[in-house]
């Protein structure tokens, strides 16, 4: 039986395997280290390393796709600096699959390391592809395509691969054997005893728990959500009825990376008698690499432009696009507000929703939603009662098979928010993991094996998120970012201070002029006050001799602590320095001369 939420939430998780075990917090150069650029704490950006000695093995290489307050960022990645560093003791990056949370840092990672290659499985290998291509980086790696009959040897480690189920075609889990024990990390996965493409590797992964992992690290985004999933089969059926019944035109939106949705759709459709239409850039690019890799089946005549769209009935059209998750700029979206190049909604039409609304993304997913419905459109959302839509990822029933399965003696939760992370270690324990064992980590913690024990390290990696605005991957748009957010939450002000650098003289009293930090006519009082604070800072530096950068300083040192301990803000000071014309002549006149 499971236990109530009321004794679960009073029972906190245990970091240190065995604190009473002398010296676990001493690292030896014999230990093998696990640890995490990305992927725990959230979900996105999944980044896992496994160091032994002069060696890293790095599984996946993901960005975050930003929450709406982070204005103007494009992607978040993690923070390469400790890989940067480290280099040449990488020997491989492994991917997993195919979905941008693991493959979509890829292009800024190889603009920071160079690696001779990355492993990858069949569909993920071309949609990698598709992507260097696009950023003219693709000669700058190459990219070995993998199954699980393949195997990836160096001096330390020896990784195999397993077949898992996951919403995209080609998804492994990986197994790594090191000289402190074994690792398996699952990937995203699911148990679909039904379905669509291969299936998992039932005997292999059981065969593996009896020879022995000794850290599982394991899928938690559902790991609070009870039961099983539903077959991918049983999808594919309610599609197929919803073709059948629809009058009109029916429109279906679904993630363009879930390849096995996008065929069993579009042959619906065919079946059906409908010509399709794709829209939507990624959805138009899976689409192709799908055609061409065999995964989707439908005849070329089946498909249709968008100039064709008005040539056919309305009962003979299915339009297959982009934005299930409200996207702003993505196809549905665009149709929803009229300014589609090809499609307006006919009232009569038909919206289909073959997905979730991810967390986060439920209020832009109802507006496309109210919108669709105000201009005409029957919207059909999945339910339970419809199965328009599976997860890909393994729900609590799910997860103790694969607990069952492997028996591991250390487990480690990754992929998932916090409380994921919790959550997925209560359903370990109740398939016999001891609590001690169930090591719950944060982006940069360092997991330690040794002699098939594990524990957490004192000491950990230095990794933040960095913020990609457009293509810079460099860091500095991070702080740009950080310097947004402090101007939206704290706002400005500005110390204007006039000197004759000659004499080291303030010529008068600064001048402070504030913007979305006070209501200046409430505040002057506070801001003459500020005045008195920087004047009397910059009065007795400028009794010895100081340079620009010097007396900027000194404003601000003076000025935040001030703003700080009467408003409790802190917004960004600028210091602006004006120098006498006279001055700025003489200090010219000095520099001509020496040159």
């Amino acid at each position: 039986m499971r236990k109530t939420n009321s004794v679960r939430r009073t029972v906190l998780p245990v970091r240190y395997a065995d604190p009473e075990k002398p010296d676990l917090s001493i690292r030896h150069e014999t230990d093998t280290l696990v640890y995490a650029l990305g992927g725990l704490g959230e979900i996105g950006k999944n980044m896992y390393c496994i160091e032994h000695d002069d060696e890293i093995i790095i599984i996946d290489c993901g960005v975050l796709f930003p929450e709406d307050e982070l204005l103007g960022v494009d992607y978040v990645i993690p923070d390469y600096t400790y890989l940067v560093k480290n280099q040449a003791k990488i020997k491989a990056l492994i991917i997993t699959h195919g979905h941008e949370d693991h493959i979509g840092g890829i292009p800024f990672f190889l603009r920071s390391i160079h690696i001779k290659e990355i492993y990858a499985p069949r569909f993920a290998k071309a949609l990698i592809e598709k992507k260097l291509e696009e950023h003219r980086m693709l000669r700058r790696v190459k990219i070995i395509e993998y199954n699980a009959d393949s195997r990836v040897t160096t001096k330390y480690f020896n990784v195999g691969f397993i077949n898992t189920v996951h919403s995209i075609p080609d998804s492994y889990g990986i197994l790594i054997n090191t000289p402190n024990g074994r690792i398996f990390e699952t990937g995203d996965f699911k148990f679909d005893l039904t379905p669509v493409g291969v299936n998992s590797d039932y005997q292999r992964m059981a065969f593996m728990g009896q020879a022995g992992v000794t850290l599982l690290m394991s899928d938690s985004t559902n790991s609070c959500v009870p039961g099983s999933s539903i077959s991918e089969k049983k999808v594919a059926i309610a599609i197929m009825e919803q073709m059948r019944k629809t009058p009109g035109r029916l429109l279906v939106s679904t993630f363009a990376s879930n390849v096995l949705r996008l065929n069993q759709i579009l042959e619906a459709a065919v079946a059906c008698g409908r010509k399709v239409a794709v829209f939507g850039r990624s959805m138009e690019n899976v689409c192709e690499i799908g055609k061409n890799m065999g995964v989707i089946n439908i005849p070329e005549e089946s498909f249709i432009s968008g100039n064709e769209l008005n040539t056919l009935p309305a009962n003979k059209i299915c339009i297959v696009c982009t934005g299930s998750q409200g996207e702003p700029m993505a196809a549905l979206s665009r149709i929803a507000n009229g300014t589609h190049k090809f499609i307006r909604i006919i009232p009569g039409d038909t919206v289909l929703f073959s997905s979730n609304p991810i967390p986060g993304n439920g209020t832009s997913v109802s507006a496309v939603v109210n919108q669709l419905t105000r201009v005409g459109a029957n919207v059909i959302e999945n339910s339970p009662l419809t199965s328009f839509h599976t997860t890909g990822h393994a729900p609590q029933e799910e997860q103790k098979l694969m607990l069952n399965l492997i028996c591991p003696k250390y487990f480690m939760p990754n992929h998932g928010e916090y409380k994921m992370l919790v959550e997925h270690c209560f359903t370990a324990r109740e398939t016999g993991v001891p609590k001690e064992n169930c090591l719950i980590c944060s982006n940069g913690d360092i997991v330690v094996m040794r002699d098939e024990e594990c524990f957490i390290a004192d000491e950990r990696i230095e990794t933040d998120a960095i913020y990609v605005d457009g293509n810079d991957a460099s860091g500095l748009s991070t702080s740009v970012i950080k310097d947004r957010k402090i101007l939206a939450e704290n706002g400005l002000v500005a110390v204007i201070v006039t000197i004759d650098s000659r004499y080291n003289k303030i010529l008068c009293r600064p001048s402070i002029v504030s913007r979305g930090f006070v209501f200046i006519k409430d505040s002057q009082t506070l801001l003459k006050e500020a005045e008195l604070v920087v004047f009397e800072a910059l009065r007795k530096k400028m009794q010895q001799r100081t340079t620009f950068g010097e007396l900027k300083n000194c404003i601000r040192s003076s000025l935040e602590p001030f703003l700080f301990k009467k408003t409790n803000r802190n917004p960004i000071v600028i210091p602006v320095i004006l120098n006498q014309k006279a001055a700025i002549a003489e200090i010219a006149a000095k520099a001509k001369r020496s040159a």
